[in-house]
């Protein structure tokens, strides 16, 4: 396995290999061709940073079985968009917008395309999938389904801080049966195997192929777990996923 992360050292924004606490740096395309630098540093003097920067997030709705609950199985997986301003750093405060009075966190598995992929079958798609990360869907649910409800979700699950990603993209992982667990102020208040998942990922980037393309860097948030709660100013939500690492964010 290869952690890959992104990171700030003094104003330079660099990708890097994460062993331990150090880093090596790396330089050119992190998903074509790259090379180690002789920089070495320790991961206690960079600043992590959302570990890729992509075109474009897609997301699944009503992608576990525990979430889904009573409600009907999906017959294919339920796809919407959250913009990239949304995206945050590990570590980043999730920052309450106006008029807020419902904002959850929801822990998933994202993830991180690795080249140009359209009309995929599932072999086809998982071979384009490069690694993964953790990330955090935070939703609004007055503006998702309350009586303040858009038409489409953009308020809800769009805003700025919305997006928290990282802290490394992880490469040679088995992602199907991965312990995802989410904790806020440290309680567990998520816990799934991503075998728990209704579309594993390579169906999930096969089925989006069909319309859109996907390109390398795109990122996919593939559904969350269980039941979700209310997030308020002061408390800290965490996303962990074994084998890859805890994304922590404060909410201010």
């Amino acid at each position: 396995m290869t952690h890959f992360i992104r990171y700030r050292s003094g104003a330079s924004a660099c990708y890097g290999i994460l062993e331990g606490d150090t880093v090596r740096e790396i330089r050119g395309d992190l998903f074509g061709d790259y090379t180690e630098t002789v920089a070495i540093l320790n991961l206690s003097d960079v600043a992590l940073l959302h570990p890729c920067q992509p075109g474009k997030i897609v997301c699944v709705g009503l992608n576990y079985r525990s979430h889904v609950g009573s409600r009907p199985v999906p017959e294919h997986p339920e796809i919407f968009f959250k913009p990239v301003s949304s995206l945050q750093d590990p570590e980043g405060p999730i920052v309450t917008p106006p008029d807020s009075t419902d904002m959850h966190y929801e822990g998933e598995l994202v993830v991180v395309i690795g080249r140009q992929v359209k009309n995929a079958s599932a072999d086809q798609a998982r071979e384009a999938i490069f690694g993964v990360t953790c990330g955090n869907d935070v939703s609004e649910r007055n503006w998702q389904h309350g009586p303040a409800k858009d038409m489409q979700w953009w308020r809800a699950k769009g805003c700025d801080t919305f997006g928290p990603l990282g802290p490394a993209i992880v490469t040679g992982l088995d992602y199907d049966t991965l312990l995802l667990r989410t904790r806020l102020n440290g309680e567990v208040v998520q816990k799934q195997y991503t075998s728990d998942l209704i579309f594993d990922c390579p169906t999930i980037v096969s089925y989006i192929s069909r319309w859109i393309a996907l390109m390398p860097g795109d990122i996919i948030y593939t559904g969350t777990p269980g039941a979700t709660r209310k997030m308020s100013p002061g408390d800290v939500v965490e996303v962990e996923i074994e084998g890859i690492g805890v994304l922590r964010n404060p909410v201010t």
